[in-house]
């Protein structure tokens, strides 16, 4: 009867892995593989439980990283963090004090504020330096003229 409860263990950390992909309950449906071969030798349930935790455990320290690294190796950025630095151009000018101004980058338009309290005008090149919400936070670019 155990062998049943520890495929069960195992189907649900495997279909919970499919369904999240966290690469975390992986190593666990791994120590409920190794505890289900133990059942079938022993009918010891602190054994199983042993060996179960023990695979588990070391599966999860010595051999996440390792996988983490090759799974998400081919990743790219693409959150927002990733436009602070980029350079864009003015489409709409930029006042803070008239909530008014907009900037194209990266394809899209974005609604801009500026760093400082000044006006920034229509096709200045801008640089961001932060996102908050929606809108990028720009200030002018040292080497101004237009923008990519």
């Amino acid at each position: 009867m155990p062998e049943i409860i520890w495929l069960i263990i195992l189907a649900v950390c495997l279909i919970s892995e499919i369904a999240t992909l966290g690469l975390v309950t992986i190593w666990f449906a791994g120590g409920a593989l190794v505890a289900f071969f133990v059942a079938l030798v022993t009918d010891s349930l602190l054994i199983q439980m042993i060996v179960f935790f023990a695979v588990s455990l070391l599966l999860l320290f010595f051999t996440r990283p390792i996988a983490a690294r090759f799974y998400n190796n081919k990743r790219t950025k693409t959150n927002v963090e990733s436009l602070v630095g980029e350079y864009c151009k003015v489409t709409e000018e930029i006042d803070n004090f008239n909530g008014t101004g907009t900037v194209f980058l990266n394809g899209l338009e974005w609604t801009a504020r500026s760093k400082s309290e000044e006006v920034i005008p229509l096709d200045t090149r801008v640089k961001v330096c932060a996102v908050d919400g929606v809108k990028v936070i720009v200030e002018k670019a040292e080497n101004e003229g237009s923008a990519g």
